[in-house]
């Protein structure tokens, strides 16, 4: 399967997370695989869950989006300044916030944070069932 990817910057504004949702769903369709409804659905919210906690918690004004399709994974980045790594939390029935990381674990084969030289890397990988070739696009099986 051929190596697709969006990579996107934006600012750290709230507007920032309906841009990212729409790019990231809009690039996926353009891509030439069919990936599964359900996939490029969890993919908009798992993109909106992370893009909302680096806007809420980056240190300076952009954050950056990386989505790329693997092998079997459809794979989420998002980037920012503040080098402080998500923690899990449990709110209780009355926070407002605190349970995106939890639906992004949920939905996700793998997910996790990491540091990096400018602030942190949170990421999410999908399963992505073997994803076929959009209708048109010949393939070559080997002989």
């Amino acid at each position: 399967m051929a190596a697709h990817q969006l990579n996107l910057s934006l600012p750290a504004a709230p507007t920032a997370v309906t841009t990212a949702r729409h790019r990231a769903v809009d690039a996926i369709a353009e891509w030439d695989v069919v990936l599964d409804d359900d996939v490029v659905h969890t993919a908009a919210l798992v993109v909106s869950e992370l893009v909302t906690n680096a806007v809420r918690h980056t240190a300076t004004g952009q954050v950056s989006l990386h989505v790329r399709i693997l092998e079997s994974a459809l794979r989420i980045e998002v980037c920012d300044s503040s080098p402080a790594l998500p923690a899990h939390r449990d709110p209780d029935g009355h926070s407002e916030s605190g349970r995106g990381l939890f639906l992004v674990a949920a939905l996700a084969e793998r997910c996790g944070a990491e540091p990096t030289p400018v602030g942190k890397r949170c990421w999410a990988e999908i399963a992505v069932p073997a994803a076929a070739p959009a209708p048109g696009i010949a393939v070559s099986l080997p002989l």
